[in-house]
């Protein structure tokens, strides 16, 4: 309940400081900003001088009708304001959030001599603290050598050189289960603002001060630092002219007014206030007035979704992805190998291959040991014994035998990989049976492992070890090929086993035996084709094909080569958060899309509300026109403008949110899309303008 309450608060606090924002853009500098919306401010201004010299006795209507309009226009450049300075503070609340975590703490700087001299010591973390020099993180510059105890803030974004240890990230990316970091392979990289909960770090540091990931994805999320993509620039240039378009077809509309009344031998009917009015209504407002907002949300979830975007382009990108490929261990398969049956062979029984192959298994903390021990025990209720009370010897795995197992009551267990056990058997004179061989190659064309378990120079049969395929990833594969997106597993197995994990996962292709040479080519022969390729990575290895895909993510938690080859890191360093980001990037494209259509069909129905209004007194024909019988031309003119400024406060819930996402094919989405809002982008305003001229009427303001 009080997490309620805090939201509502947030919530709250967020709408009132939007609302004092939505003043102070009405600087002209700030309207500038957006073309559309400018005509709208400059329309604003018009018709209030036009009011104040209506008060003088200078004017073309009724001063209060005037008045009307104008305060109208007003409240129509107030509401887009309102939107973008909502968005805005979202943002904003978010980079206060990271600001938390971001401060200077004291950090303890070494030399490059001393941090390789401190490994070969007896203690280094005593060395290193000892020979360290205290300075203000704030003083740390690219290159910079850090030594990070226990229970310190690690002081800048880094890349771990010696030592390895557990580190809490939940600052930056909210999990709260702890990683491990050490020197060497894909685990090497660090943030700054993050806390070593175990041993100690010596790192580089890797970026220069005020460009850390932190400093990054703070002025990402405030939208004063935001570029408009490439998509939204195009757009925005669309809106401008047909803005200028409408802008003639007023100016050429009062012309022509102005000589059916000279034929007609009377004054112009048509005044200026109306003309404002009309042009108003005619111009792209709605979406003017929301595209920036929409921009901005866009941003603001993919940054609530821990993912630093570090080009506008990348997230648009991600909108149009039509190739999507993954790494296999730990993105489509869990990444560990668990045991999945057991498999006897030359008349022994199950439960005596599953007692043993637990026994050798009892002291492996590997996940593939652990699984083994499991499976015995859910399948014949086999648990864990004494074996230290029992004089048991543990033979632990090598790489040179590729074997383990232990010594127990007399018996000799061991198991290990196929040819290893083989070879063990066949030393002390036991039998490899063709029935043995026969089931290892099964397994090994199912895209599984055999391992053999042995006991006393005898095979007792094979544990079948599987790549387990995630829960739902399948489904997940099957609603992107709705969207017309191919997925394509990369993986460094043989083609056989990648085949049969492939198949059961769900993908429609797989990349096997895979290197970095090839993964680069791939992508490049992708985009040749005309595709856009997004890719995920984490290693040094994946450098090349990340800084040729579309969209590249990288792992926060992978190398420094990784993060600087992508166009996108993710926080969390989940592989499967490339599938999330795809999705976020087509509901930014689905929802810019449909509010335009929604703004586009809009204008039909003010045609039919203002256009008779304006010159009906001219041809008198017109009033045909009138199909919703709006009581009177001011009340016509005015119930229209008040509708276009009401259904920019009406849509910035949607802009904000976002269309809801669906994973359909681009035909199904564009017929999806025309009907829901190009018809009812032509229905509503028909309703909603009677309604107002109504309300308008009853309270006599019209």
């Amino acid at each position: 309940m009080k997490s309620v309450s805090k939201t509502a608060s947030d919530s709250r606090a967020q709408a009132m400081s939007a609302v004092s924002g939505a003043f102070a853009k009405l600087a002209f500098r700030e309207q500038a900003k957006n073309p559309v919306m400018l005509m709208v401010y400059v329309s604003a201004i018009l018709t209030t001088v036009l009011f104040i010299l209506s008060l003088f006795g200078v004017a073309d209507s009724k001063p209060g009708y005037i008045c009307a309009i104008a305060v109208v226009l007003w409240l129509t450049v107030l509401f887009a304001n309102f939107a973008e300075s909502l968005a805005e503070g979202r943002g904003k609340a978010q980079a206060d959030s990271l600001r938390a975590a971001k401060k200077d703490v004291v950090a303890l700087k070494l030399n490059d001599c001393l941090a390789a001299r401190g490994s070969h010591e007896a203690d280094p973390a005593a060395f290193y603290e000892r020979e360290a020099i205290e300075v203000s993180s704030s003083e740390l510059g690219c290159e910079d050598v850090v030594f990070v105890r226990a229970g310190d803030q690690i002081p800048a974004d880094g890349e771990v050189i010696v030592g390895a240890a557990s580190v809490d990230e939940s600052a930056i990316t909210g999990e709260s289960a702890p990683v491990i970091r050490e020197s060497g392979g894909d685990r090497s990289s660090v943030t700054g603002g993050t806390t070593v909960l175990s041993d100690w770090l010596v790192l580089r540091v890797t970026q220069e001060r005020g460009k850390s990931f932190l400093d990054q994805m703070i002025s990402m999320v405030e939208a004063a630092s935001r570029k408009r993509t490439p998509n939204e620039i195009a757009l925005q240039l669309l809106l401008v002219a047909l803005t200028i378009v409408f802008l003639l077809v007023t100016m050429s509309l009062f012309t022509f007014s102005d000589f059916g009344a000279q034929l007609a031998d009377m004054d112009n009917p048509t005044t200026i206030t109306s003309l404002v009015a009309l042009f108003v209504c005619l111009a792209p407002t709605t979406i003017g007035a929301l595209l920036s907002a929409i921009g901005i949300a866009g941003m603001s979830r993919l940054n609530r979704a821990n993912v630093l975007a570090m080009s506008g382009r990348a997230v648009e990108a991600a909108g149009d992805v039509d190739i999507l490929m993954l790494d296999k261990t730990g993105t489509i398969t869990l990444g560990n190998r668990q045991a999945c049956e057991f498999v006897p062979v030359d008349g022994v029984a199950e439960e005596e291959l599953a007692d043993a192959a637990q026994l050798a298994s009892l002291t492996d903390e590997t996940p593939e040991g652990r699984s083994i021990v499991v499976l015995a025990k859910e399948r014949f209720g086999i648990r864990g014994r004494d074996l230290e009370g029992a004089g048991m010897e543990s033979i632990p795995f090598t790489a040179q035998t590729r074997m383990s197992g232990v010594n127990f009551d007399g018996h000799e267990i061991r198991k290990g990989a196929a040819d290893a056990v083989r070879s063990y058997v066949e030393s002390y004179g036991g039998t490899y049976s063709d029935e043995c061989r026969c089931v290892v190659e099964e397994i090994s064309r199912a895209g599984g492992t055999p391992l053999l378990v042995a006991r006393d120079h005898a095979i007792l049969g094979v544990v079948y070890l599987k790549d387990v395929v995630k829960q739902g990833i399948k489904e997940n594969f099957a609603s992107l090929r709705k969207m017309g997106i191919k997925t394509i597993m990369i993986t460094g197995d043989n083609p056989m086993t990648a085949a049969a994990i492939a198949a059961e996962a769900g993908v429609d292709d797989f990349l096997a035996e895979a290197t970095p040479e090839s993964k680069l080519d791939a992508i490049r022969q992708y985009q040749a084709e005309g595709h856009m390729v997004a890719m995920t990575g984490d290693g040094t290895n994946d450098a090349p094909a990340l800084a040729q895909a579309d969209v590249a993510v990288a792992m926060n938690s992978g190398t420094q080569a990784a993060k600087e080859a992508g166009n996108m890191v993710d926080l969390d360093s989940n592989p499967t958060k490339l599938i999330d980001i795809v999705r976020i990037g087509k509901q930014l494209l689905m929802t810019r899309g449909s509010l335009t259509t929604f703004s586009i069909a809009n204008d039909l129905a003010k045609y039919f509300a203002i256009i008779p209004a304006l010159f009906v007194g001219l041809y008198p024909q017109l009033e045909v026109l009138n199909i919703m019988h709006l009581a009177s031309p001011e009340s016509a003119i005015l119930s229209a403008i008040v509708y276009n400024a009401l259904i920019i406060v009406v849509l910035i819930p949607l802009a904000l949110k976002g269309v809801k996402y669906r994973e359909v094919s681009s035909s199904k989405l564009l017929a999806h899309n025309l009907l829901v809002y190009g018809l009812g982008g032509i229905i509503l305003p028909f309703i909603a303008i009677k309604a107002i001229d109504v309300i308008l009427v009853a309270f006599g303001l019209a």
